[in-house]
């Protein structure tokens, strides 16, 4: 059997490995100019004022989470066709999540499945977390116009959505994270992802007083700016010096620093997005084709109009009526045969800990079924995934025609 193909995977070439070395031999494994440099190439390729490095995408969600200043008075409406994190980061504040419905083709949330969860909102609705999924990104000019309208603000779960764009109706394009109609944009760069940190994520935003204060709780609230010291007598000395070794801590922060180690690997991929995605649209235009002959029973998800896609996951429905075999049968039949699939995801809101705080009685039967009929088929950037798309199709048939 050929050698065993997962859903995703990281590719890593030696000017990735290189970059590594060359932290594990400085004199700054965390912090210093590793990170400020790719920090500051992350903004410029999204187009956005401040980007702040995060260990992960999950801190960078709880970060901004904390930023707004959401409490247990919070009402926050989160699409539940998304990663856990998504939802549990506002709770970690305290906040009341309301799940709102999704497109049952693409797996979004429209303005129309968000005027819903505003409505069934049981108070003021103070951020709206827009997930932008598989890499196709949700309308977001008619979601701001909502939000707008509402008072709420946006932060955008940008974790499968880097190298992404959306249009608005001036025919404009925009890059995913240049929070041109959001106050925050938020990325992972998991291994699975479409560039790489192994650990990382990223928060963009225009403002400076949220950037200051992200930079600030990532790191315990710690503030060693002289402009900013609250304690005159402490931090200065009689000549009105900062002493040397004076700190505050103003804010009860955490440690959501991302070391160097992973900042130059992130910054060498950032470096390769263009052609990483190129090679992902080039295998997704490959799937559409060769799926073709199976298109009576497996469909790929539709495109968004408004959205040019990152293809971070090559999803698929299902019509589990012309199958005798059930999802989980396929999936174990690939599997056998070397080829690893997902489903992303369970719906949010039918998770464990949801079910016992408040969303037992939710139905957004559009992300029910979108969940009972998607499936992830592999797509990754590395070049022997030449013939990913003839793989997995030609394996496909054969399962499909012998069951």
């Amino acid at each position: 059997m050929s050698h065993f193909i997962p859903y995703g995977r990281h590719h890593i070439e030696e000017d990735d490995i290189e970059a590594v070395v060359d932290v594990l031999r400085s004199d700054n494994l965390t912090g210093g100019p590793v990170v400020e440099d790719f920090e500051e190439a992350f903004a410029d390729r999204v187009g956005a004022k401040y980007a702040i490095a995060v260990s992960s995408g999950t801190a960078g969600l709880h970060l901004a989470s904390v930023v707004l200043g959401l409490t247990k008075e919070s009402f926050v409406i989160v699409p539940t066709v998304t990663f856990l994190a998504t939802a549990n980061a506002p709770t970690y504040c305290g906040a009341n999540i309301v799940f709102a419905d999704v497109n049952k083709d693409t797996g979004l949330m429209g303005p129309s499945e968000l005027e819903e969860a505003f409505e069934r909102a049981g108070g003021r609705v103070e951020a709206v977390f827009l997930v932008h999924l598989n890499g196709q990104t949700s309308d977001l000019q008619a979601i701001k116009s909502v939000c707008d309208a509402r008072g709420a603000k946006i932060i955008e779960d940008a974790c499968h959505a880097l190298g992404g764009e959306y249009q608005t109706a001036d025919d404009c394009w925009h890059p995913v994270g240049s929070c041109k109609h959001s106050d925050m944009t938020v990325f992972s760069m998991h291994p699975v992802k479409n560039i790489a940190m192994g650990e990382g994520g990223m928060i963009t935003t225009n403002e400076y007083r949220l950037a200051r204060l992200l930079r600030d709780f990532r790191n315990h609230g710690l503030i060693r700016e002289p402009e900013a010291f609250e304690n005159q007598d402490l931090a200065f000395d009689s000549k009105k010096k900062p002493n040397p070794w004076y700190y505050e801590m103003q804010h009860l922060g955490y440690n959501y620093r991302a070391s160097a180690i992973h900042c130059a690997l992130g910054r060498s991929q950032l470096r390769k997005l263009d052609r990483f995605i190129l090679r992902r649209r080039q295998i997704a235009n490959a799937y559409n084709k060769e799926l073709e002959p199976l298109a009576s029973v497996i469909k790929p998800i539709p495109r968004a109009p408004h959205s040019r896609h990152a293809w971070h996951l090559f999803v698929v429905h299902i019509d589990q009526s012309r199958l005798t075999m059930s999802r989980a049968d396929l999936m174990n039949h690939l599997r056998e045969k070397g080829i690893g699939t997902q489903v992303h995801y369970r719906p949010v809101h039918t998770q464990n800990y949801y079910q016992k705080n408040g969303a037992a009685d939710i139905s957004c039967p559009s992300a029910e079924a979108y969940y009972s009929s998607c499936l992830t088929l592999p797509l990754f950037s590395e070049p022997s995934a030449q013939c990913l798309a003839s793989r997995v199709t030609e394996t496909l048939q054969d399962i499909i025609k012998d069951e």
